[in-house]
């Protein structure tokens, strides 16, 4: 008996041995992503672990249902999905990497319901148990909700919608009565089952009022908690397959996608916690929607101190301790480049210098690690919150590119801000303190902030970009 007829006749067991090898690469990919040096190699490794993947199971088709494959589709869709995975590895702008995430996280969720909608409307006459069936609705439910969701969180992102909460009187409601009606239709179809086309029209039925609410559940939420909701969507699209595997019996789709579910779930935690907020706060609370709250007006601040390239470079001449805090205004200007120049001059002149990276920095977790990493900065030098705030008090000179929210002492010294308690970097302890920005605008959270009134603080109007590439002109000369 030749290796393929054996193959064939134990390919049940030859596809479980190649999914435990998938899925233990899977674990390994996810756990080298959690470092900044190792993460390259952790999404080859799951790339790889995918690929194994796709291939057992169309080997594994071909051989229980050979007539039913339809190799030239398959075939034709690895291709075209090559084409464009490779168009936007190329072309997406690392700017553009959070708005990128939740596209990913969006289809992932309606890949599993339309996975999920296919497996139900051509099974036939056969009928599913209960438990297969309530997985069906589960997929179609919590696939929509991503998808629809993604899709708010991507505009917001875009600047294609208002990037504020949106919210109307009486949407905490209308929301828990679409939810209420989600789960009635889903025990409907469920219950209706033998009933083809009640159980379809139920299914459907479902699907719209969900996509509905994925909308309705993403608008209230505001910028500044993009990186929470990034983590959850990406958290409920890893969900979303795990029941696609329970639909399909695909025990590898069952594990990568409760690994999804499981490390989005973990780092949404993270996100609130560093943001010193609760989940429900962040869902429900409508952040920044208050514009008593929204500081526009440059009048409200005194004191302010402006400052020219010249000067700072003046200052950094002397300094020995450095520390530079990246925020989403280095992403929009993409001045990674420009700030690596001043890293590597600072440094030729003898002065130590870090980069301080708030969780929360940016428009999704590690923004900025990704940023600084892609500009070729020693991955030693990237701090996180609780490693450098005691380092402060010690530091010469602090540098703020755009980052606003994160470095604004209100959380520590204003209990009526609505970000007291948010754990932030203490840059207003060092010596001196140069916020790069192009106005006084307020951040995401729409609050002043005092620290460009400090005493020590001051302030450079100008885009991040340029403003380094002058800074980096000025200290070579000196």
């Amino acid at each position: 008996m030749s290796f393929t007829e054996v193959f064939a006749q134990n390919i049940e067991l030859m596809a479980g041995i190649v999914y435990l090898v998938a899925a233990i690469l899977f674990i390994i990919g996810i756990k080298q992503l959690s470092k900044i040096k190792t993460a390259a190699n952790g999404n080859i490794i799951s790339a790889i672990a995918m690929l194994i993947a796709i291939i057992i199971t169309a080997i594994k088709l071909n051989i229980d249902n050979p007539a039913v494959i339809q190799w030239p589709f398959i075939i034709a869709g690895i291709i075209i999905g090559t084409i464009i995975g490779y168009f936007l590895a190329v072309k997406i702008k690392m700017t553009a990497m959070p708005q990128l995430v939740a596209i990913f996280n969006g289809f992932g969720g309606g890949a599993s319901v339309f996975v999920a909608l296919a497996y139900f409307l051509f099974k036939g006459d056969a009928l599913l148990s209960n438990v297969d069936m309530i997985t069906v609705v589960l997929s179609c439910l919590i696939g929509i909700i991503t998808f629809s969701g993604s899709m708010v969180a991507f505009a917001k992102l875009q600047g294609l919608i208002d990037g504020q909460p949106i919210m109307f009187p009486g949407s905490h409601i209308l929301n828990l009565m679409l939810a209420i009606g989600t789960i009635a239709l889903g025990y409907l179809a469920v219950v209706q089952q033998a009933t083809f086309s009640n159980a379809v029209l139920f299914l459907l039925l479902l699907t719209g009022i969900a996509f509905v609410l994925g909308i309705l559940l993403v608008t209230p939420i505001g910028g500044a908690d993009m990186p929470v909701v990034i983590a959850l969507l990406n958290a409920y699209s890893g969900i979303a397959a795990a029941m696609t595997g329970f639909v399909l019996g695909n025990i590898l789709l069952i594990i990568a996608g409760s690994l999804v579910g499981a490390s989005g779930i973990i780092l949404t935690r993270i996100m609130c916690k560093a943001m010193n907020r609760s989940l429900a706060n962040v869902l429900f609370g409508g952040f920044g929607q208050h514009e008593s709250n929204v500081s526009k007006d440059k009048s409200e601040y005194q004191n302010i101190k402006s400052t020219s390239p010249e000067e700072v470079a003046a200052i950094l001449d002397a300094a020995q301790n450095v520390i530079i805090v990246p925020g989403y205004g280095m992403a929009v200007s993409q001045a990674q480049n420009a700030v690596r120049d001043v890293f590597h001059t600072l440094e030729k002149k003898g002065a130590n210098v870090e980069f301080a990276i708030h969780p929360v920095a940016g428009r999704m977790p590690g923004h900025m690690n990704v940023l600084l990493a892609e500009a070729d900065i020693p991955y030693d030098k990237m701090k996180d919150l609780d490693s450098i705030n005691d380092s402060f008090k010690q530091t010469d000179v602090v540098i703020i590119l755009g980052a606003n929210d994160v470095v604004n002492p209100s959380a520590t010294e204003d209990k009526s801000s609505p970000i007291y308690g948010m754990p932030i970097l203490n840059v207003h302890e060092a010596k001196t303190v140069i916020v790069v920005k192009r106005s006084l605008s307020p951040g995401f959270a729409g609050i002043k902030n005092p620290l460009f009134e400090k005493e020590n603080t001051l302030m450079m109007f100008a885009d991040a970009k340029e403003a380094m590439a002058k800074l980096n002109t000025e200290l070579k000369e000196l």
